[in-house]
């Protein structure tokens, strides 16, 4: 058991009073780290947490079995993970407890806490409150959420009707009310990718010297692969590697930042009507269609999205249950089961939407397209089911 100082220093935070998250003696770095985009929800807790992360300083854990290249491990008191991409940390998730109340164990300093997003999210799916991998605003009173697949145009939506005076409610993850009457946004940072910066020129912040060089170096790899690929050098073992390169590098081509950052302002802290859903769908076609569809063919595909997001989450508990083979968490294996039921009684009757358009897609043309679909009341005869 690990030996908790009763004396350290709290922070809390609470999420519209359902999830409450406390941080036990973390350093000012783990404040600030938090703060960056929970700086709203700050506040006393006046009940237990459902999440506990208590910060050890120089924590050492002693031995350890190894799974992975130094990515987990696990002993006699808990499961591991001891990377985040190229970085080294010590953060102990017991996995048993998610979804009741749950205390993580971590070193200070260590900055982002992995699965975090997933487990506050998991936390509000055990309350009935449905998490979704979506964007939602506010436009004249009118709450949308948008759904879809990557690349689908789900922040897409959300920035053109931003830039046309809506509020943001969230990006990435949005949570339904068990009645599905309101909606609101867990605060993550938001991805806007290089092709998007020219759509919204008037909220981007300046891009750092970092970034400049990061996007201006992958750039000179594409025009470098690029030119030899056409020339004699095509087949040259550095210019197959470039091209194995690519795709990940182009990944980079994108800067993540807090919703209250770029949309200072125009942010919505608060639950909001739930009174459209848009499942938002690129397709191969130079245009774009807009038509009501069926809610429940909206939930089906909900659904997929959500357990495909989860996807590194349940990677880490195959992880989990393979160092303890006699334990798990019947919660976490009845996740589809509780989404499908929720689902489907939280979407029962809200307006539904589909919006086909190509990608990269106009953000001005996009929000003339979709506009109309918030001055009417669904036509029944034009619904596609």
């Amino acid at each position: 058991m690990e030996d908790f100082n009763t004396n350290s220093s709290v922070v809390d935070y609470d999420l519209y009073g359902i999830v409450g998250i406390r941080l036990i003696n973390p350093s000012e770095r783990d404040i600030k780290n938090l703060s960056k985009l929970y700086a709203s929800f700050r506040s006393e807790l006046r009940r237990e947490p459902d999440i506990t992360i208590h910060y050890k300083e120089n924590w050492q854990i002693g031995d350890i079995f190894y799974l992975g290249l130094d990515e987990a491990g696990f002993n006699d008191d808990g499961f591991y993970i001891l990377s985040s991409g190229r970085s080294p940390l010590k953060i102990k998730i017991p996995f048993e407890q998610i979804g009741n109340k749950c205390e993580l164990v971590c070193e200070q300093g260590i900055g982002g806490i992995p699965l975090l997003n997933h487990i506050i999210n998991l936390t509000f799916l055990k309350k009935k409150y449905l998490p979704i991998h979506a964007s939602a605003f506010l436009y004249n009173d009118v709450g949308a959420l948008v759904i879809g697949w990557s690349k689908g145009g789900k922040s897409e939506a959300l920035f053109s009707f931003i830039k046309n005076g809506a509020k943001f409610v969230g990006d990435e993850t949005v949570i339904i009310s068990p009645d599905g009457k309101k909606m609101f946004g867990i605060p993550v940072p938001v991805s806007i990718w290089e092709w998007q910066f020219s759509e919204m020129q008037e909220l981007m912040p300046p891009l750092s010297n970092q970034k400049k060089i990061l996007f201006k170096g992958v750039h000179f790899i594409e025009w470098v692969h690029r030119v030899s690929s056409k020339s004699i050098l095509k087949n040259n073992s550095i210019i197959k590697m470039m091209g194995d390169a690519l795709p990940a590098l182009r990944r980079q081509l994108n800067i993540r930042i807090g919703p209250e950052v770029i949309f200072d302002g125009k942010v919505q802290w608060e639950m909001v009507n739930l009174d459209k859903i848009i499942l938002a769908m690129s397709h191969s076609k130079n245009e774009i269609s807009v038509k009501e569809c069926s809610e429940n063919k909206i939930a089906s595909r909900m659904i997929n999205s959500n357990l495909h997001e989860l996807d590194s989450f349940y990677n880490y508990y195959s992880t989990f249950k393979f160092a303890f083979p006699g334990l798990s968490n019947n919660f976490l294996e009845r996740v589809p089961e509780i989404y499908n039921n929720l689902l489907s009684k939280a979407l029962s009757g809200i307006e539904s939407y589909k919006v086909l358009h190509p990608y990269p897609v106009s953000f001005e043309k996009l929000y003339r397209a979709m506009e109309p679909i918030f001055q009417t009341r669904k036509n029944s005869t034009n619904k596609e089911e």
